[in-house]
This record gives C-alpha cells, sequence and structure tokens, in this order.
C-alpha cells in the first residue's frame, strides 16, 4: 500500500492540486501525524481520492468530531486494505492545552489496548501494523525540552504489542543531520515531518 504521510509543516507545493496529482498519482491512504490544518489535510485527500487517517497534535486545538473528515485513528484500531492502525494524539502536558498528556494519563491509553492487541499479538509476530502518533517514543527523536519530550509508555506499547511501524511528526527535520529512522525492539520508528512516502505490504 502507498501511504502518503504528513505532519506539522504546511508546504505550498501541496496546496496545488497539480503538483499533488502530478508527484503522488498512486496514494491509497493519507494519514496526517498531527499539527495540520483541517482544510489542508481534507484538501490533500479529496484531490488524490484517497481515504483519510489521521492523529490530532498539540496545536490541533480546532478540530471537532466532523473535522477535518476521515478516520481519527486516537485510541483505536481500524484496518484497511489489510492492514491494521492505530493511532494515539497529542504531547506532553506543558501548559495544560488540549490534546497534551501526562505520562501516566499516555500509559491508560496504552494499557486500555491490551484487551484488542494482545490476543493478536499472541497469534502473530506483530500486534498492529502502524502506530501512527503525533510524538515519538522517549529517547527516540524525541528532544530535551518538555513539548518536545517522547513518551515512554510508547517503548512500552512496542514492548507489549510489537508494531510493524510507528510513524510520528512533532519534531522538525530540517537539519538534515538528525537521525529520522529507527530501529527498536523490532518496530521501524519514521519522523515523517513534513511529508513522506510509505509503501507498506501487507503481512504475508
Amino acid at each position: 500500500m502507498k501511504i502518503l504521510a504528513i505532519s506539522d509543516n504546511v508546504l505550498p507545493q501541496m496546496e496545488n492540486a497539480d503538483f499533488l496529482r502530478r508527484t503522488y498519482p498512486d496514494t491509497e491512504l493519507v494519514i496526517s501525524c498531527g499539527d495540520m490544518p483541517a482544510a489542508y489535510i481534507e484538501y490533500i485527500a479529496s484531490i488524490l481520492e484517497a481515504p483519510l487517517f489521521f492523529v490530532r497534535g498539540n496545536h490541533d486545538v480546532g478540530y471537532t468530531d466532523s473535522d477535518p473528515g476521515g478516520e481519527n485513528l486516537h485510541r483505536r484500531v481500524v484496518f484497511y486494505k489489510g492492514l491494521s492502525f492505530a493511532g494515539l494524539e497529542g504531547s506532553m502536558r506543558y501548559n495544560g492545552g488540549d490534546a497534551q498528556y501526562d505520562e501516566l494519563s499516555m500509559t491508560r491509553m496504552v494499557l486500555d489496548f491490551g484487551p484488542r492487541l494482545i490476543w493478536r499479538r499472541s497469534h502473530a509476530e506483530h500486534g498492529i501494523d502502524v502506530l501512527v502518533t503525533h510524538s515519538p517514543p522517549q529517547g527516540i527523536h524525541d528532544r530535551g525540552d518538555l513539548p518536545h519530550h517522547g513518551f515512554r509508555s510508547m517503548r512500552w506499547f512496542i514492548r507489549w504489542y510489537r508494531p510493524r511501524y510507528l510513524i510520528h511528526g512533532h519534531i522538525d527535520t530540517w537539519d538534515r543531520r538528525q537521525t529520522t529512522v529507527t530501529q527498536f525492539e523490532g518496530c521501524e520508528i519514521i519522523n515523517i515531518n513534513p511529508v513522506k512516502v510509505l509503501t507498506l505490504t501487507e503481512r504475508g
């Protein structure tokens, strides 16, 4: 499956219909990892005629149940074209805003996936194909300041449920020396900010 993943930074060329159709003609799914205007991601998905999955970032305070359309993956498991997707929104709590969580709150959300994923994990190598998050796991692609500090409980998610991939945004990648792909406990963790094309295969 060809996935167009986006987050955090609005790119002018991505607001051009001809550019989108020419550059991403075979996109089968659009995923937003957060901090994206609802109209922007909905426009991209509509031009490419692809379904939209998303999680909110810490700046996505204006979203409602109906915006931006598509599937909100937060705390859910969704299946599409033979692949499974789960999501966890937001960042570390730093000013009390929406879609911000302390470590205990995120741990509870990770634990809530147990009844749905432990059985799948016991019958296959991976409990989920793709975990979509806004923030990265602790110590992987994150930074020292509180708003950009990763969640320790996301490392537990990887150990317990064994996703094949974790894709996240939140951390800028303008410095090309930054690491954007990391292997951890059998999971490929990818910082997709601001845009990345992923090709995922169905498990055999």
